[in-house]
């Protein structure tokens, strides 16, 4: 299994930091305790398509994209209307996460 994508806000993500983690963002404006499982992308060209539908009118500068391993994760993949994307049932460890970047590269 490959990595996959959360697009997080910046100031969620970097609270988890401080405190150590986990990270317990799930979507925008909602926590894993409130969805119950942290939405991700198993693919760039998801990426793209879910900053586009809902995140357009984010500043970029609070967004981050976590770029996971989810090795030892409970990661199952949904399907969602015509496509399927990977769900994390279990708030992240910091440690999954491998790599943070801009999503201004996925607009």
């Amino acid at each position: 299994m490959g990595e996959i994508f959360h697009i997080a806000d910046r100031a969620v993500w970097d609270a988890a930091r401080a405190e150590g983690g986990p990270y317990e963002g799930s979507t925008r404006g909602r926590t894993f305790a409130e969805e119950g499982f942290i939405h991700c992308c198993g693919s760039e060209e998801q990426i793209a398509g879910v900053v586009h539908r809902y995140y357009r009118d984010a500043a970029p500068e609070d967004l981050v994209l976590l770029v996971i391993d989810p090795t030892g994760l409970d990661v199952r993949y949904e399907r969602v209307g015509d496509d399927t994307f990977p769900h994390v049932y279990q708030p992240l460890p910091l440690t999954s996460v491998i790599d943070v970047r801009s999503v201004l590269e996925t607009r």
